[in-house]
């Protein structure tokens, strides 16, 4: 680590912690703690004495402090979403401290309103200066209804998210126009040092609590989330009964044509037996063949007809005692297809890419294994009033590609990546003054990522990369005048990546135009800052503004496996640091919920994906991307919902590095970053007994910026146009009994004939694949 980084990150956290040393003082004080039914604590709930306007929230320990109160009696209430109000009255004396304990009972709602992933520590939504979107275990399971792909649950709920691929990877669906970091618990999955669009379908919903998906670049866990995070939560074992569990099987296919019917089964055991928890969960499907509109098989290349998916998880947790807890996870995804199609290439804007009758070559194309564990220490006030949470974790990830004629003797290429690291993080809440609350999370972050791309036959295309990373990391909330939350932090990024001598691929017989490359070793050091504030005293408009800043290692295995220059010093590896302005608000006014936010970020240099003589490079030029996104829902009846999402992004290059995006050499971004605007709107129908009905309609919108080559009239890489489709989706559940339930999904309702966005902007006669026909998914699910 740099020595200036190093001086400038102990002296913020030095100049904050004093402030932990002042004194309280009041007329009287109210110290108290919020609980569930089930005795759990609950963070960040919301405490006033309404007519003396004091407020506060409890911590994440569920305890609170109300001082300076006046002697009498005074009314105190606790509300947060998800639970009903309470309100009690107290008594309180000069000089004195009154103790009092809430006990709230569960709505039977989801606790969206407060998250994990933004600070890593829990808080309110409400006071987190920042666009979050959370997708709860109700919305999980009644996208899944639908489809179980992770890529089509979030491409209709996260507005900013590019648009569903329809295939096993998720190449071109951004967030906001840049990469996205998707984490499992907090364990990375995406493999930034040579993206394979592998991460977001890396795990199955079923074992899924709740997706919180932090908009914006982020630094907050580490290289890669240049355009925010997704962070899968796995679930927990049920703390109700000793043992319980959950059944489900059920029967998927299209509505026209023959071979595409499949299946779908998983079993879950869970509860909870004096101080340990458990669950136990494995799932297997198997699809059968996709068809379009007209019943006509699509193209398998990357599809995800003839597939069979695996997912075995566990979770074990021990509480050693009410404050410490050890906790164990482990999740198995695999995912692969065995088709008895091959491709027939189409013609771009006129016939679809197909599937015919024949025989694939090579091996069965797909993610071989994903393993993901992690063992998790936690620790409420280990020392004074500070929680530690301690990680090691595990991932081992092996995916393999079709075949591809993208290099000489064509093959398979596959990815493997070995991630194992350990975190420490720290929490230390205070107050300034006694109206003053505050809290500080610190720590560091330890990773080694071992990642290569080989061909199956054993040649090498992208040669090992040894990356070790040592991130500290520090970040200060306080609550001013009990309303405004303020938020700054900073992250050092110390990565060394050794890089082992190779040779790249051939282009001709006899190794004809491979290149011997000398390996090395390659630094990188950064101070990242963050800093944002949140305004949450009026319901009706709750506004934020937020600065923050990402960085990461450009894909160094596309820089590398296209090298030119015999050494790793001439190649450009510099990396991609991000710098997000955003400002927005949320509304609530009655029946109606808003919220709307701008965002603009810049990078001195991107990563803007071209093609050029048959190689993918990246256009390593200044970038601009900006855009806004608008989210409403409201209650028509207390049995129907209507609400909808609207985003747009844009992005620039400045190719001539002018400090402007106008000239006449500047580029829009292609469509591989930038999606087209997206437009969603849902209706939520409970107005019969045991019966519900999700209605989802989405928009994807035009975009064409770009104009052919005059000579051949073809299109390069991405920039070939995309027009506006529609898609209307429904999930249906029927509770038969109190265990018993019925689901019923229907993808693309109207049986639309039309074309994924990705098969619209690559413009070639092989990728322009059309989506799915009308499909459905029934199943009957039994809980215990």
């Amino acid at each position: 680590m740099k020595l200036k980084n190093l001086q400038t990150f102990f002296l913020v956290a030095i100049l904050f912690f004093p402030f932990s040393m002042l004194a309280q003082t009041g007329k009287g004080v109210v110290s108290g703690i919020v609980k569930d039914s089930l005795d759990q604590a609950i963070a960040f709930s919301n405490i006033q004495i309404r007519k003396l306007n004091i407020k506060t929230t409890s911590d994440k320990n569920g305890k609170f402090i109300l001082s300076e109160i006046p002697a009498g009696n005074h009314f105190i209430s606790v509300s947060i979403t998800g639970f009903e109000k309470q309100q009690k009255e107290i008594t309180i004396s000069a000089n004195d401290t009154t103790r009092v304990e809430f006990v709230l009972k569960d709505q039977n709602a989801e606790l969206a309103e407060v998250i994990v992933s933004a600070s890593r520590r829990a808080e309110s939504l409400a006071q987190t200066p920042s666009s979050v979107t959370v997708l709860t275990a109700k919305d999980i399971n009644t996208q899944s209804t639908i489809s179980p792909n992770l890529a089509n649950i979030l491409s209709y709920s996260v507005p900013g998210l590019g648009t569903s691929t329809n295939q096993t990877g998720n190449s071109g669906q951004t967030l906001r126009g840049r990469n996205v970091l998707v984490l499992i618990d907090g364990i990375p999955q995406s493999t930034p040092l040579r993206a394979g669009g592998r991460d977001i379908r890396s795990i199955d919903p079923t074992v899924i609590e709740r997706i919180e998906v932090i908009k914006g670049a982020t630094a907050i866990y580490g290289n890669g989330a240049e355009g925010g995070l997704i962070n899968y939560i796995t679930k927990k074992g049920n703390s109700g009964k000793k043992f319980g569990g959950y059944s489900q099987i059920g029967m998927t296919g299209n509505f026209k044509g023959d071979s595409t019917l499949g299946y779908r089964a998983t079993q879950q055991f869970n509860g909870k037996v004096k101080k340990f928890d458990y669950i136990v969960s494995g799932t297997f499907e198997k699809t059968g063949v996709f068809r379009d509109a007209e019943g006509i098989v699509l193209s398998p290349e990357y599809g995800l007809g003839e597939t069979k998916s695996y997912n075995g998880f566990a979770k074990v947790g021990y509480d050693i005692t009410e404050k410490q807890r050890l906790e164990l996870m482990y999740n198995y995804f695999s995912s692969r297809q065995d088709s008895r199609y091959v491709t027939k290439n189409g013609v771009y804007g006129e016939s679809p890419a197909i599937g015919i009758y024949g025989v694939r070559p090579g091996v069965d194309e797909g993610t071989r294994y994903n393993h993901n564990a992690n063992l998790q220490y936690t620790s409420q006030q280990i020392f004074g009033s500070t929680d530690l949470t301690a990680n090691l974790y595990y991932q081992d990830f092996y995916t393999i590609y079709s075949n591809s004629a993208s290099f000489f003797g064509s093959g398979q290429s596959a990815i493997i990546s070995t991630k194992k690291g350990a975190r420490v993080n720290l929490n230390t809440p205070f107050h300034i003054t006694s109206k003053i609350p505050m809290q500080v999370n610190y720590g560091i972050d330890l990773m080694n990522d071992n990642t290569a791309q080989n061909l199956v036959d054993g040649r090498a295309w992208v040669p090992k990369m040894n990356m070790v990373n040592f991130a500290p990391y520090f970040q200060a909330t306080a609550n001013l005048f009990n309303d405004l939350t303020i938020k700054g932090g900073l992250r050092t990024e110390n990565i060394n990546i050794d890089v082992d001598d190779f040779n790249t691929l051939a282009t001709g017989a006899n190794g004809a135009g491979s290149i011997a490359v000398k390996g090395g070793t390659l630094n990188y050091n950064a101070l990242v800052f963050n800093a944002g504030a949140r305004y949450s005293k009026f319901k009706f408009f709750n506004p934020f503004v937020s600065y923050a800043q990402s960085f990461s290692i450009f894909e160094l295995g596309r820089v590398l496996r296209a090298a030119e220059s015999n050494t790793l010093a001439q190649l450009e590896t510099k990396p991609i640091i991000v710098n997000n302005y955003e400002a927005g608000f949320s509304s609530n006014i009655g029946k109606l919920n808003l919220s709307a936010a701008y965002y603009y970020s810049t990078s001195k240099l991107g990563a803007n994906l071209l093609e050029v003589n048959g190689k993918y490079i990246a256009q390593r030029i200044p970038e601009r991307v900006y855009g806004y996104e608008i989210q409403i829902d409201y209650e028509l009846f207390k049995s129907l919902l209507i609400g909808g999402n609207y985003a747009e992004v844009e992005g620039k290059g400045d190719v001539d590095n002018d400090g402007t995006f106008d000239g006449p050499t500047d580029v829009y971004l292609n469509t591989t970053r930038i999606s087209p605007s997206k437009t969603t709107v849902y209706l939520k129908y409970s107005g019969v007994k045991n019966l519900s009905f999700d209605l989802n309609w989405m928009r994807i919108g035009n975009r064409d910026r770009f104009e052919p080559n005059p000579k051949t009239n073809a299109y390069k890489l991405g920039e070939a146009p995309v027009k506006a489709y529609n898609l209307f989706n429904l999930a249906a559940a029927y509770q038969v009994s109190e265990p018993l339930k019925l689901n019923f999904g229907m993808e693309n309702v109207l049986n639309k004939t039309y074309y994924p966005s990705i098969s619209q902007f690559y413009g070639t006669g092989p990728n322009y694949i059309r989506g799915n026909g009308r499909r459905f998914n029934l199943a009957i699910g039994y809980t215990f």
